[in-house]
């Protein structure tokens, strides 16, 4: 990875690039998938009170992947893994923020499998290839951090490469259908019928935007972000996407192995209505975090799980001392399990 070798300036500013990673051509055009670097200098670099001179994640590069209908836009997460000494990358996976372009379906794939070409392509930039992940030239450990359906990929991915990640740090990881295993398992093939008839026809849309509400700083969140990379009531869902999901989530109920030690941060409760109410301000309003908390004991044999009051879907994006709560679960747990 040289300086200036296609590396241009991303959309967050200063101590931040972006790399644009070519997947070839698709019924849509071209693809693409965007990597995303922290370079912090010495004078920017964050530290939490908790953190040491040396920091629990030193010496390892962090890839993150973020969720549905969503894209990398938190500078604070970056800051993190670098003041806990990681070299730390996001990637906008194909057809997502960044990586999103005109006339694509948003997020659209048919299989999560599709992800390991941005995935690759991504690690090759980090150099964190093939090559390099079995033998000595392998010099950084590779932690792994996945938000919603991030998590749920990387997972999938882990468990198919064994040895490629020395940990996984999931972020409120969509394991699990909201309707529970039954539930999943009772419209898995309506769904799967839809698909086969119609692939991208259009589902309903169930999310009344409640969620980018908590988030948003126009509205009751601290988050500024890209409404078109972001919708406020998310993409529009389609069969044969959601049976995608379906089947990942399917595998992950018979139990996967990701070869690493993983830590899955959630919310210490759910709130599920139809109406706004201001407990979802402090709660987690897309997924069962009970479930999702079982669902994470399927993903390895060493597997952490961290409840945090106050937290949001996505943890990063909570108020400052849910947040901070996070952070420091992380560097605690890799005090203990930290690749070196």
């Amino acid at each position: 990875m040289t300086d200036g070798d296609g590396w241009r300036p991303d959309v967050l500013g200063e101590g931040f690039e972006q790399l644009e990673l070519p997947l070839g051509v698709d019924d849509e055009g071209e693809v693409v998938a965007t990597l995303v670097r922290h370079r912090p200098n010495a004078a920017s670099r964050f530290r939490w009170p908790w953190q040491s001179e040396r920091g629990a994640a030193s010496g390892t590069d962090v890839l993150y992947v973020h969720g549905w209908s969503d894209y990398f836009f938190n500078p604070e997460l970056a800051a993190y893994w670098s003041g806990a000494g990681a070299r730390f990358f996001a990637l906008d996976l194909r057809k997502y923020g960044r990586s999103l372009r005109p006339g694509q379906t948003p997020g659209y794939v048919t299989d999560l499998a599709a992800y390991d070409a941005d995935i690759e392509a991504a690690l090759t930039a980090m150099g964190q290839g093939r090559a390099d992940a079995a033998g000595p030239g392998r010099t950084r450990p590779l932690i792994l951090l996945g938000h919603s359906t991030g998590g749920l990929t990387l997972s999938l991915w882990a468990a198919r490469n064994p040895g490629r990640a020395a940990a996984l740090v999931l972020n409120s990881p969509w394991l699990e259908f909201q309707l529970s295993g039954i539930g999943r398992e009772a419209i898995a093939p309506v769904i799967g019928f839809r698909a086969r008839i119609n692939p991208m026809g259009p589902l309903p849309n169930v999310d009344l935007g409640f969620y980018s509400r908590s988030v948003s700083k126009d509205q009751d969140g601290e988050w500024e972000f890209d409404h078109g990379w972001r919708p406020d009531r998310g993409f529009p869902i389609h069969p044969a996407w959601l049976t995608a999901i379906l089947a990942g989530h399917a595998t992950v109920a018979k139990g996967i192995d990701v070869g690493a030690p993983v830590l899955s941060l959630l919310s210490a409760r759910s709130t599920m209505l139809p109406r706004w109410d201001a407990a979802m301000l402090t709660s987690d309003i897309v997924l069962v975090v009970d479930d999702i908390a079982a669902r994470s004991l399927r993903l390895a044999p060493e597997v952490a799980v961290a409840r945090i009051d106050g937290a949001l879907h996505d943890v990063f994006l909570s108020r400052e001392p849910a947040r901070a709560a996070a952070y420091a679960a992380i560097t605690h747990w890799l005090e203990g399990y930290a690749p070196r």
